[in-house]
């Protein structure tokens, strides 16, 4: 007696079916091939967001920085002839430098400032898109915008943590150095000098600590690289998101590691081709000029092409390394939760499946 086959237990010929794909990603485990698909899918649906949120942003942080100097020269301008115009060996006095550096650092502690808010919220605006493109859904400028210095503070905090804990190896690494020549400078002044055996004694300490504390910081940095989509994404505080990052990274450290340095470099060598590319198209038609006539239009024009085209190829760069590695930071962050808690099913009821 023969028996009919039984039916495939799924509707595709035996096979389970495909993962929803409401958005840019499949709701399961992703490649690396989908993460950098996404990244890309999520950029070119929402560029005119993000490159508008970058040009606004880095806009006034240069507005910002400009107005700190202008107002720092008003202050302390008229001194800089006392400073720098003093006759030849004659030290200027130290009541006319002293208002030069505090200036100086006042305007150094003002745009960094400017600047780290200014990249936390491009980092915060990556996963916000990246959010919303998992789910086929798009945000508005004024959305991004809100929801983007609504959630600065918190990525600001985590970049700050981060960098803190990154300041530990780098300190065991100068304390190594600044050991090392004070041992050489008490070693000269005691008319001793090294002898071979001990200068290669201190160039295998200093050699062993770096190459002990370079891992330590790889670590960390990868430990913790997930905490800005963290805190976007669950809406959670700088140190909640840290905690976050630190589980989902937790038995997956070499992938995620490998993944952000791919990204890493094709970041660094996309910017630098571009960059290549503005110099040649800048120094070209530069060369078949003729500036022995010394008309100033001349000089006015092309020193406004080359400035120009300078900025365009540093706003340019500026964008890609502020947009796609907080992209794929995101998209890494989404697929640590869809490989460790099974986020695919809520994803998926949430877009309407």
């Amino acid at each position: 007696m023969t028996y009919p086959p039984a039916p495939p237990p799924y509707g595709y010929g035996g096979y389970p079916p495909p993962p929803p794909k409401p958005g840019v990603i499949p709701l399961a485990p992703l490649g690396l091939g989908a993460i950098l698909s996404g990244a890309f899918g999520t950029f070119g649906r929402h560029w005119k967001q993000l490159l508008g949120l970058a040009a606004a942003v880095y806009g006034g942080a240069i507005l910002l920085v400009g107005a700190a100097l202008l107002l720092a020269f008003a202050a302390v301008g008229d001194l800089f002839p006392a400073v720098f115009d003093t006759p030849d060996g004659q030290e200027p006095p130290w009541d006319d430098v002293r208002p030069l550096l505090f200036a100086f650092v006042c305007v150094w502690i003002a745009g960094t400032l400017v600047v780290l808010c200014a990249n936390a919220v491009m980092a915060a605006a990556c996963p916000a898109v990246v959010q919303e493109a998992v789910l086929g859904r798009t945000l508005t400028f004024g959305a991004l915008w809100r929801r983007s210095w609504a959630r600065m503070p918190s990525v600001l905090g985590t970049v700050i943590l981060t960098s803190l804990a990154l300041a530990v190896p780098l300190l065991l690494v100068l304390v190594a150095f600044v050991g090392m020549v004070i041992g050489m400078i008490v070693s000269v002044d005691t008319a001793s000098g090294l002898s071979d055996s001990e200068a290669w004694t201190v160039a295998l300490i200093a050699l062993a600590t770096a190459l002990l504390v370079t891992p330590l910081a790889l670590w960390i940095w990868v430990k913790f690289s997930l905490a800005p989509a963290a805190a976007v994404m669950e809406g959670q505080g700088a140190f909640a998101s840290m905690r976050r990052s630190s589980d989902l990274v937790r038995g997956s450290w070499w992938r995620v590691f490998g993944i952000l340095l791919l990204v890493g470099l094709m970041t660094t060598v996309v910017s630098w081709l571009i960059q290549q590319i503005l110099s040649l198209v800048v120094s070209t038609p530069l060369a078949g000029l003729d500036f022995s006539d010394g008309e100033p239009a001349t000089v006015i024009a092309a020193v406004v092409v080359v400035v120009a085209l300078m900025l365009l190829g540093q706003l340019v760069s500026q964008v890609i390394v502020s947009v796609f590695p907080p992209l794929v930071t995101a998209l890494l962050y989404v697929d640590q939760r869809l490989r460790k808690e099974n986020l695919g099913p809520e994803l998926a009821r949430a877009a309407g499946y």
